[in-house]
């Protein structure tokens, strides 16, 4: 099941169709390693590629870690998972070293399939120096990448034969779209054409357990995520538990507190930290996480894989930003809201750790405004 299908005009599928011919037999070799919303991101470049060129074989290099929401993608011919964490973890074991130099020699056969053609085109859409000796190792003899100052490590151009010039576009999921234009030969005008799509697969499990789980509430909740992956991206627990609270009494939603590995005890206290005990933690895999999200009335979280997935999923959305961007990171869907302090320190910073941590120090009333000033975007539309 896609969580999103493009609309389109008959002007825009006969513009993307067209691209196919001379093409039709084009291997494609796309690396987004991690994280996972950082892969979310990179899936509407290869659903673009997929409508452009039906027929050619798309190969996605991942981390295991970030792999799952990628199986089963209709995009997506071949899934090939590496495991670099292991590999630094391990890095001065023999062993590690023979493992990470056979698995890259494998690249080349793996992403031609059976053997019978060669790459034509590597995507590196992560910028880092690791992305570009994966894009290199596939044997492509285009290998193309963003911009130097888009790069994330500057040296990873030295792995490129073509640099696409994405400093002018805002968000990533552009920026990645223009490197897929670039592969195929699109213009920008085809691109810009359709909405993004995000091609994820759930199972008959994954849609029984969000049935299980919150089919009782009959839509009326919201989703609570109070990961996020780095500190300096954590909005406080008790204020999590606080919004619990204030959007049982005002809008009548029970709360679901998401959460991944590690987070169990975060949950926990943004639940126990609810007066009226209406915040309920529930660990879900992603796609069970997507699943529950596509009945969700609101989202409410961090900037994190599970923002990122409620946004392929079409949830409204309450984006609580403080070291990274929400213009290049942000919910794309124009009525959704991202909420954070206006801070000399905030531009460019994306620091994990920070001296005086102040940017997520966001009152709970700022984020309340949103989030009614959201679904009353959401009652709009239903009601329209």
């Amino acid at each position: 099941m896609l969580v999103d299908k493009l609309n389109q005009n008959d002007g825009a599928l006969n513009a993307i169709m067209s691209l196919a011919t001379g093409h039709l037999s084009m291997r494609i070799f796309i690396v987004k390693l991690s994280s996972i919303g950082d892969v979310v991101h990179a899936l509407p470049a290869a659903a673009f590629i997929k409508r452009a060129l039906p027929k050619a074989h798309i190969s996605w290099v991942v981390e295991r870690r970030a792999s799952e929401i990628l199986k089963d993608s209709p995009v997506i011919d071949q899934l090939i998972e590496i495991d670099t964490a292991s590999w630094r973890k391990h890095l001065l074991d023999s062993s590690t070293r023979l493992e990470a130099s056979g698995r890259l020699r494998d690249l080349r056969h793996a992403s031609s399939g059976d053997g019978a053609g060669r790459v034509d085109v590597a995507i590196d859409l992560q910028g880092l120096i690791k992305s570009g000796v994966v894009a290199r190792a596939s044997g492509a003899t285009r290998r193309i990448g963003f911009v130097s100052s888009d790069l994330r490590e500057s040296a990873s151009r030295l792995f490129l034969t073509e640099q696409i010039n994405t400093a002018d576009l805002k968000h990533v999921i552009d920026k990645n779209l223009a490197l897929a234009r670039a592969a195929v030969g699109a213009d920008a005008s085809v691109a810009n054409s359709v909405r993004y799509e995000f091609p994820i697969s759930l199972t008959p499990d994954d849609e029984s357990f969000a049935e299980s789980a919150v089919g009782h509430l009959q839509g009326r909740f919201a989703i609570l995520n109070p990961g996020g992956g780095w500190p300096t991206k954590l909005w406080p627990a008790e204020r999590f538990g606080q919004l619990a609270d204030w959007l049982l009494e005002e809008h009548k939603l029970a709360s679901i507190v998401t959460y991944g590995p590690g987070e169990e005890a975060l949950a926990n206290e943004v639940a126990a930290s609810s007066r009226a005990r209406s915040a309920r933690p529930l660990a879900s895999t992603l796609k069970q996480f997507v699943a529950l999200a596509r009945r969700a009335r609101l989202f409410v979280g961090g900037d994190t894989g599970p923002l990122h997935l409620a946004a392929a999923s079409g949830t409204p959305i309450v984006g609580i930003y403080g070291p990274t961007s929400p213009e290049r990171n942000g919910p794309f869907d124009k009525r959704d809201i991202a909420v954070g302090l206006d801070l000399w320190c905030r531009s460019n910073c994306h620091r994990r750790s920070c001296w005086h941590w102040e940017c997520m120090n966001i009152p709970l009333s700022t984020v309340t405004e949103a989030a009614s000033a959201r679904l009353a975007e959401r009652d709009k539309k239903e009601k329209a």
